[in-house]
C-alpha cells in the first residue's frame, strides 16, 4: 500500500471505536480517506472511545448498533468502503449468551449486508474473519481450504458470518472479502480482561506488575501478529480487484508458543510468568496448537508481516504506559 491510497474515499468502518477498528480508522485516515466510525459501544465487545482520543476531531461518529436496520442503511449510504469489525468476540461469553452472540455476529451482519445490497452495491466490503473458525487442526499447515469444526459458539457465528459475506457477493456481485486474523495484539486493544485475546490481557497484566498466567505447560504454538500489520492486510484487501470474493489469512510468518509470548512480554513489558491448570469451561473449547499458513495472501496480495513479535511488544508497552487509567 502506498500513502494516500484512499485519498478522498469515504470510509465506514463498523465497530471502529474496538481494537481493530480504531487503529484501522487512524491507518486510514493517515491514506486521506474520510471516515466514519459507528459502533454501539456494547459493554461486552471491546470499544474505549479513548481509542480515538488522538483523531477524535477527525473522524465523524455514529453511536448506534448493526442491528438497527434504519440505522445501518443510513450510514452505508455514500460510503466506497466499509470495514466490518463488529463482533462480540468472547468464547466463553458466546457460550453464556448464545442467542445474542448469533443475533450480533450472524443477524447484524445480514442486516449490513442488506443494507449494502440496497443502498450502496457499489461499495467495498472487507469482513474481519477469525481463525478460531476452523477448531481444531486436522491438518499442517492450516490455509483457507481446511475444514471447519468450531468449538464455540462465537466461532461458529464467525463461520457462517464468513459465508454470508461471500454469499451476498456471489448471488448480488457485490464486492466482498474476508480477511481471518489470528491473535492479533498492540495499541488501543482492550487489555483488562481475557475475553479480548491472551496475549493483550498478558500485556495488561505485565502492565501492572500482576503474574501472567499461563493455563497448562503452554507449549501449544500460536501465530501471533502486530496490530499494524493485521490493519496493512485489511487495506489491501479493499484495494485490490483481485482480493473480491477471496478468503485470506493474515498471520505472522512463524508460530510462537504461549508460554514464549507470556515470557517475551514479561521480558519487554514486566511482570512474571505462572503457569495454572486450565478451568474447565477454557479446556473445553482449547483447540491446541494452530499452525497457520499465509501463503496465499503473499502470492496474491503481496501481503507481507513486517513487525517481530519483540518490535509489536515495545510498541504497545509505549502506547499503553502513558494512558494505564484509560484502559484497566
Amino acid at each position: 500500500m502506498t500513502t494516500g491510497a484512499l485519498r478522498g474515499e469515504k470510509v465506514l468502518i463498523l465497530g471502529g471505536l474496538g481494537f481493530i477498528g480504531s487503529n484501522l480508522a487512524a491507518a486510514c485516515l493517515q491514506q486521506g480517506a474520510a471516515v466514519t466510525i459507528y459502533d454501539s459501544l456494547h459493554p461486552r465487545a471491546g470499544g474505549n472511545v479513548a481509542n480515538i482520543a488522538d483523531i477524535m476531531g477527525d473522524v465523524a461518529v455514529i453511536r448506534d448498533d448493526i442491528r438497527h436496520a434504519d440505522g445501518v442503511s443510513a450510514a452505508l449510504r455514500g460510503a466506497q468502503v466499509i470495514f466490518n469489525c463488529v463482533a462480540l468476540t468472547s468464547h466463553p461469553d458466546s457460550m453464556q449468551h448464545p442467542h445474542e452472540n448469533i443475533d450480533v455476529n450472524c443477524g447484524g451482519l445480514v442486516t449490513v449486508l442488506e443494507a449494502m445490497r440496497q443502498t450502496s452495491p457499489e461499495a467495498k466490503f472487507v469482513q474481519v474473519g477469525t481463525s478460531t473458525q476452523i477448531g481444531k487442526m486436522q491438518q499442517t499447515p492450516i490455509d483457507e481450504t481446511h475444514p471447519e469444526f468450531p468449538l464455540d459458539m462465537y466461532s461458529a457465528n464467525k463461520s457462517a458470518g464468513e459465508k454470508y459475506t461471500l454469499l451476498y457477493g456471489r448471488a448480488y456481485g457485490l464486492r466482498t472479502t474476508v480477511v481471518r486474523l489470528a491473535n492479533t495484539f498492540g495499541p488501543r486493544a482492550c487489555i483488562r480482561t481475557p475475553e479480548f485475546g491472551f496475549v493483550n490481557y498478558f500485556i495488561g497484566l505485565a502492565l501492572q506488575g500482576n503474574g501472567i498466567t499461563v493455563y497448562g505447560n503452554g507449549a501449544q504454538r500460536r501465530n501471533i501478529s502486530y496490530v499494524d500489520d493485521s490493519v496493512a492486510a485489511l487495506l489491501l484487501a479493499a484495494r485490490r480487484d483481485d482480493a473480491d470474493g477471496e478468503v485470506f489469512f493474515a498471520t505472522a510468518d512463524s508460530q510462537t508458543t504461549v508460554r514464549d509470548v507470556a515470557e517475551s512480554i514479561a521480558d519487554v513489558v514486566g511482570g512474571a510468568v505462572r503457569f495454572v491448570p486450565w478451568p474447565a469451561d477454557r479446556a473445553a473449547i482449547e483447540i491446541g496448537d494452530a499452525v497457520i499458513s499465509n501463503r496465499k495472501i503473499r502470492a496474491q496480495l503481496a501481503w507481507a508481516p513486517t513487525y517481530t513479535l519483540r518490535e509489536g511488544l515495545e510498541h504497545a508497552r509505549e502506547y499503553f504506559l502513558p494512558r494505564l487509567r484509560d484502559y484497566l
